[in-house]
């Protein structure tokens, strides 16, 4: 049977860079353009319509959200947002970070912390976040504590059992070999395996990024005086689609930027890292 594809869609091809930034953009352009052609066609039948609001309408409200000051709060409201959102998910990732870290590195060296944590550890990462938060809110208050609770252990047994599972794959050979040449079993962890995962832990951090995301809007919607999540379900109760548009376009901004910030530094950092090895 012929081959029919594109010469640039078939099993050997190799499109050329100004062809693959084209394809990239295609999805984009024909998703805005089919939003242009909705809303067109729903404000022209109604003019007041609030589910598909045109750009003039979404210009307007991003003017009033990022670039003016709000008369009550006496803030710029996207920025207030965007700043009460970023401490939340840094506290939260950070402290899922270390202690999945430190957890992951040594269950996967040491056989009696991983008869002792390993099984518990994948009990608390099958219970879903969402479903304890009334607990957290009740245990930690409806302040800061509980939504970076949320977050924290949302995504620590992820990476956790993530990083143990790189450390197993390290080579034994590695390990007989440092310890015959003196080291200790702390230097073994911390100086011999532990470089070698930190590009790991980077990589699933990233990873986590999305299901961190979710835990902090969810939180931040039930709870909260502050915060993009917060915004969003606010305005949602006047149907005002242009706000909400964009802080989602924003929420999407930043977490692209943070995905594509922390696969640079990989890359530059740790040229020898390997992701796929680790799959």
């Amino acid at each position: 049977m012929p081959n029919k594809l594109p010469r640039f869609f078939g099993l050997h091809a190799d499109p050329p860079r100004g062809l693959r930034v084209v394809l990239a953009l295609v999805p984009f352009v024909l998703l805005i353009g089919l939003y242009l052609i909705a809303s067109d066609i729903r404000n022209t039948a109604n003019p007041q319509d609030k589910l598909l609001p045109g750009v003039s309408k979404i210009s307007k409200a991003f003017e009033k959200s990022a670039l003016k000051t709000d008369k009550r709060s006496d803030t710029i409201l996207l920025w207030r947002d965007t700043r009460a959102s970023l401490k939340r998910l840094l506290i939260g990732m950070s402290a899922a970070a270390v202690v999945g870290l430190v957890l992951g590195l040594n269950m996967g060296l040491l056989p009696g912390l991983q008869c002792l944590g390993l099984s518990f550890i994948t009990f608390i990462a099958n219970i879903p976040p969402l479903a304890i938060l009334p607990i957290l809110f009740i245990t930690f208050g409806v302040d800061e504590l509980g939504k970076t609770m949320l977050i924290f252990l949302g995504t620590f047994p992820l990476i956790a059992r993530d990083i143990y599972l790189a450390t197993r794959k390290i080579p034994r050979e590695n390990i007989v070999k440092a310890l015959t040449l003196g080291a200790s079993h702390f230097g073994v962890v911390y100086r011999v395996v532990y470089p070698q995962i930190i590009p790991r832990l980077i990589d699933t951090v990233r990873l986590s990024l999305g299901a961190a995301w979710l835990f902090l809007i969810a939180s931040e919607a039930i709870a909260s005086q502050d915060g993009l999540g917060y915004r969003i379900f606010l305005v949602r109760r006047y149907l005002s689609m242009d706000v909400i548009i964009i802080y989602v376009a924003w929420i999407t901004c930043l977490a692209f930027c943070f995905d594509l910030g922390l696969r640079q530094w990989v890359a530059l950092r740790y040229p020898w890292y390997d992701p796929k090895a680790d799959q």
